[in-house]
């Protein structure tokens, strides 16, 4: 069976309503115009029930350093009542390799313009473009869960804060959270904003391969992270950084963190916010890890966004000292080329399947055939029956080691076509590790 036909849908127009004519919202591409932006900003700000605000130089920092080529925004009697935008992005499959990506962001619709479509029309032709553009997969953070499963997206990567009692972790207060105390050959120093944003994209490209579900961060998010660019009505606190480098002075670990400063009975009990931890090594996680959960002054560790199955856990020699404060589903994903996202992946084993694949908008849906090895894979339309039959929100956790086959079969997500297609699809897709996205886009 050939995959399904794609939906066609309406062009965008980047003309702006005529005078005097009333035909109804008109999607507008937002491009290198400053007042379309500033109005964008605003109907995103509007959307997310932010308070209103605008700051001229996040106007042109966005427009300096932000891929705007797909910003839209949908505008009525002069305003932009939704916003939609995406940009190329790189997603990290199982095994290291990276697939190209559609992501989207700033996805709002203003509560006046519900219910008309508005979004419908955005993305679907965004998801018909990038597939069109040759894009393996398209991305997104779901603020909401149930407005994604309608264009074909499913939960692909968990998130998992926990926090951390700094008194109960169990290491021995003499200790001041140096390498050596763990056997550790590197050593720990702060770095400032500079050497970050230096030192910092290096370290993450590394980083990024090693760990499925992991994306790629541009210039501005680095410019944005260590304060390069900063806009007036973020108030956010300044982050500390912390470096972990090797034995031979390699940095292999970035930690960056900020402070709540608390006192209880005239005695410190500060929380401690991590932004972010990366590390190329278990070694350089430990490390880090050790020493934030070390310092004096601090009675909690907040871990903010890590993946479910986050080894921070077995750091401590008290585990219990750790507690789960929120767990839920963080990147989506949905094929835009099936066949190629497939063979994109690695396979711990030799293997073949046959999979229908339900697609909403009719754009990578069909019967594929994969057959896998350690040492590659093909994936290619069939017309052999069907060993599984699913959606792609499904195939898409499934791919990149989120979902269990057996899971998604007992939730009624998954049908088994064939006997024991469960079992010798959880063989061939299993993972050792779930995926885990750190990073908000």
């Amino acid at each position: 069976m050939p995959p399904d036909t794609p939906v066609q849908q309406p062009s965008v127009s980047a003309a702006p309503t005529r005078p005097g004519s009333d035909p109804g919202p008109d999607i507008r591409a937002v491009g290198d115009d400053a007042d379309l932006l500033t109005a964008w900003i605003a109907g995103i700000r509007t959307g997310f029930n932010a308070p209103p605000g605008g700051d001229p130089k996040e106007v042109s920092d966005r427009l300096a350093g932000m891929d705007l080529s797909r910003a839209r925004g949908v505008f009525d009697e002069g305003r932009c009542v939704a916003t939609f935008r995406s940009f190329d992005q790189e997603l990290t499959a199982p095994g290291g390799n990276a697939v190209r990506a559609d992501a989207v962001t700033a996805v709002t619709v203003s509560s006046t313009h519900r219910r008309r479509g508005l979004l419908t029309r955005l993305m679907t032709e965004d998801l018909r473009t990038a597939r069109e553009r040759g894009d393996t997969v398209a991305t997104l953070i779901a603020a909401e869960y149930r407005i994604y499963g309608r264009y074909g997206f499913g939960p692909a990567a968990s998130a998992t804060t926990l926090e951390i009692d700094t008194a109960r972790a169990g290491f021995d207060p003499r200790h001041t959270g140096r390498p050596e105390d763990l056997g550790l050959s590197g050593s720990i120093r702060f770095a400032d904003p500079r050497e970050v944003r230096k030192i910092g994209p290096e370290l993450h490209e590394r980083f990024r391969r090693l760990h499925p579900g992991a994306i790629d961060r541009d210039d501005f998010w680095w410019d944005r992270f260590t304060g390069v660019v900063r806009w007036s009505d973020d108030d956010s606190p300044t982050p500390r950084h912390l470096l972990y480098t090797d034995a031979e002075g390699v940095p292999q670990g970035l930690a960056s963190h900020t402070i709540d400063e608390t006192w209880t009975h005239g005695r410190p009990d500060n929380l401690l916010n991590v932004r972010s931890l990366i590390g190329t090594s278990p070694q350089a996680e430990r490390a880090l890890w050790h020493h934030l959960c070390s310092n004096d002054w601090v009675g909690r560790v907040s871990t903010g966004k890590r993946g479910p199955d986050d080894p921070v856990r077995s750091v401590l020699p008290d585990r219990r000292a750790a507690r789960i404060t929120n767990h839920w589903d963080f990147l989506w994903v949905r094929p835009l080329d099936t066949a190629a996202m497939l063979r994109s992946r690695s396979y711990r084993t030799d293997g073949e399947l046959v999979v229908e694949v339900r697609d909403p908008l009719g754009l990578s849906g069909g019967r594929f055939l994969l057959t896998a090895s350690p040492e590659g894979a093909e994936c290619a339309p069939t017309d052999r029956s069907a060993d599984l039959a699913l959606d792609t929100g499904t195939l898409a956790g499934l791919w990149l080691g989120e979902r269990s086959a057996t899971l998604a079969h007992a939730a009624g997500e998954l049908d088994e076509e064939a006997p024991g297609a469960v079992v010798r699809a959880d063989l061939l897709l299993g993972t050792g590790r779930r995926p885990w996205c750190a990073d908000v886009f």
